[in-house]
């Protein structure tokens, strides 16, 4: 008569199951090309800030090269 089911730790969880309906929801309002192109210059405004903060910031990753200046002062000359 009642099939037997494996417990459920939570019971909200199998009591939901009684409440399920076939009825499907409305379909998703379609964005307007207004809002595609302003998403669109969003995503690439934000790539753009991206490569140009790479960019600026690809001379401090490189690893330095002997740019070690020998400075003498005059006041050593004489020595």
């Amino acid at each position: 008569m009642f099939r037997r089911r494996e417990p459920v730790p939570f019971a909200f969880i199998a009591e939901a199951e009684k409440f399920r309906s076939n009825v499907t929801p409305p379909p998703r309002e379609r964005a307007s090309k207004g809002q595609r192109v302003g998403s669109t210059l969003m995503g690439l405004t934000v790539v753009a800030g991206l490569v140009g903060a790479l960019l600026i910031g690809m001379p401090a990753l490189s690893p330095e090269q002997s740019t070690v200046q020998h400075q003498k002062s005059e006041a050593s000359e004489g020595r």
